[in-house]
């Protein structure tokens, strides 16, 4: 498997909006709270385990009563902990499955399991080597997820105070013109003088405005291509992270029933069931199932196109976006070349991941 379904499936139309990627994070962090809610379930049981061996080492040749009061204490501790200590809560689909079956057959055979200690802190400790793995790696491409969206807000709002000003401008070289106009007839040269001197400024202000404009839309647009093809590659990278969290969980959570079997034989069919339930957890299953659950969209948010002040009819405005109000405009001036098409996006097929 490769990560083909979180890139095909988060985006927004709206350029500035973090939803795709908020709600993969959002996921992450989740999948993470489960691995700690194991990890701290491990740990829990840990603790009991090993008050009760050194309850039964220092048992010595005592009455049967004392044994079975000890037995008892291991088992309504266990059930306690089954009952009341969270365990993958947040989890969906095959896995939650797997789990639910796994904290009933823990609350079965309660009075029976006695587990060593120093094997259960063992296996704490390889989940949160994991955890703190993932979020090593997460942490680069969250860093560069965040710089690409501070750049393509602020490019985007200074696209936006640059129309602004072109539009100004051009609003001011009407008005100049307008000014020349009505002082056709004047007697006083001066005066005429300075209006036109006055219009001329406009005009090479409307020009310079309108390079500047053009030029912060190109840049805009090269912003958003290079945040687009960044989503991507985040995307990618958390799917993977989250194919290999379901298979380290669900191998771990395997391997702790292993160890569990070993100390109690007689618990071991109670065990079984759970193993049956952990052979149908399907990591692809899972991540469509979130997908589906989550998506946000499939299409990408269009490019800001430029807007000539001067013929709006000949600009559309990108879909689920307002790009300002709609003044009066007048006179025609050079229309940009449109800008070019959004790339197309190559998909990775054919990729699955092997169940150990």
């Amino acid at each position: 498997m490769t990560g083909s379904l979180f890139k095909g499936n988060f985006w927004s139309s709206d350029i500035l909006s973090t939803i795709g990627y908020d709600t993969i994070i959002q996921h992450l962090n989740n999948g993470r709270k489960n691995c700690k809610e194991f990890e701290d379930f491990l740990k829990e049981r840990s603790f009991i385990a090993k008050e009760t061996s050194l309850m039964f080492s220092d048992l010595g040749e005592e009455s049967a009563g004392i044994r079975a009061s000890i037995e008892e204490k291991y088992g309504k501790d266990l059930l306690n902990l089954s009952r009341k200590k969270p365990c993958g809560q947040s989890e969906t689909n095959t896995l939650k499955r797997a789990l639910e079956v796994f904290k009933q057959q823990v609350d079965n055979v309660a009075q029976s399991h006695i587990q060593l200690a120093q094997t259960l802190r063992e296996e704490a400790r390889k989940m949160e080597e994991f955890r703190e793995k993932q979020k090593l790696q997460r942490k680069k491409t969250e860093l560069i997820m965040d710089a690409v969206h501070k750049q393509k807000s602020l490019q985007f709002k200074k696209t936006m105070d640059a129309k602004k000003n072109y539009e100004q401008k051009c609003r001011d070289k009407d008005e100049a013109e307008q000014a020349v106009h009505r002082s056709a007839n004047l007697v006083n040269p001066k005066q005429q003088e300075k209006l036109f001197v006055k219009l001329a400024t406009s005009k090479t202000a409307v020009e310079d405005s309108d390079k500047a404009y053009m030029l912060h839309v190109n840049t805009l647009d090269k912003v958003r291509e290079e945040w687009q093809s960044e989503h991507i590659k985040a995307c990618e990278v958390f799917e993977t992270q989250e194919c290999e969290r379901i298979n380290f969980f669900r191998n771990a959570l395997w391997l702790h029933l292993n160890q569990l079997s070993q100390q109690c034989v007689t618990s071991d069919d109670m065990y079984e069931e759970v193993r049956k339930s952990l052979e149908m957890c399907s990591i692809e299953k899972d991540i469509e199932y979130f997908v589906n659950q989550r998506k946000t969209g499939q299409t990408p948010p269009a490019p800001i196109m430029y807007e000539n002040f001067y013929c709006p009819q000949k600009n559309a405005a990108p879909p689920g976006k307002a790009t300002g109000p709609n003044l009066p405009r007048r006179g025609p001036l050079p229309v940009p070349k449109s800008l070019p098409d959004d790339p197309d996006y190559s998909l990775l097929d054919n990729y699955s991941l092997i169940y150990q």
